[in-house]
């Protein structure tokens, strides 16, 4: 999975559970970037590149979520 689809599908889960979903393109440095889902943040890492698999399970642990969720 990408950056770009994690964020697709956080905002997707977002919308179904009623959560606003925030992403902060401009508080990250170089490719990074925030992301907000609820009161909960993670870092995302260049969107465009392929998310290793404890990188995607560790920001889903940050947004209190499982990977099974998305």
């Amino acid at each position: 999975m990408t950056g770009n689809d994690f964020i697709r599908r956080i905002r997707a889960l977002g919308r179904a559970r009623g959560v606003p979903v925030l992403l902060d393109a401009k508080r990250g440095k170089g490719s990074h970037q925030i992301l907000h889902f609820g009161a909960a943040r993670t870092v995302v890492r260049n969107p465009k590149d392929e998310l290793k698999t404890g990188t995607l399970h560790g920001m889903c642990a940050q947004l209190g979520l499982r990977v099974t969720d998305l």
